[in-house]
């Protein structure tokens, strides 16, 4: 059974960092896509960054190319998103999930349609 739950999220003021974590047990990175959304009050949740070990490819959506870093521990069974130059507007619940496929195109690494396993969430809010 694929699990996941993430941590690390909290309160940080605009500019900071923070690295959310997440726990995964019953698959491994090399098998399986692992990804970042979020969701902010009032809007769609959408796919921050994902990453496949097997295809070597790593998505980032344009609002955090430069800011955002997916990374991935098979030792730890942990993926990892560290976050820097934080912004209000990062502010939102952050889901890690997996699923088994492969796509022809980056562009559609992060397609939730693709994603068959969340964790539970992690709230992230960034002060002005």
């Amino acid at each position: 059974e694929v699990q996941l739950v993430e941590s690390g999220g909290g309160l940080v003021q605009a500019g900071g960092s923070l690295t959310l974590s997440c726990a995964t047990s019953g698959f491994t990175f090399d098998d399986y896509v692992v990804g970042w959304f979020r969701q902010a009050p009032g809007k769609e949740r959408e796919g921050v960054s994902c990453m496949s070990n097997r295809a070597g490819s790593v998505f980032y959506t344009d609002s955090v190319k430069g800011r955002f870093t997916i990374s991935n521990d098979n030792a730890k069974n942990t993926a990892y998103l560290q976050m820097n130059s934080l912004k209000p507007e990062d502010t939102a619940v952050y889901y890690c999930a997996a699923g088994h496929f492969l796509v022809s195109t980056t562009d559609r690494l992060c397609d939730e349609f693709f994603f068959d396993s969340w964790g539970p969430g992690t709230q992230v809010i960034v002060s002005s």
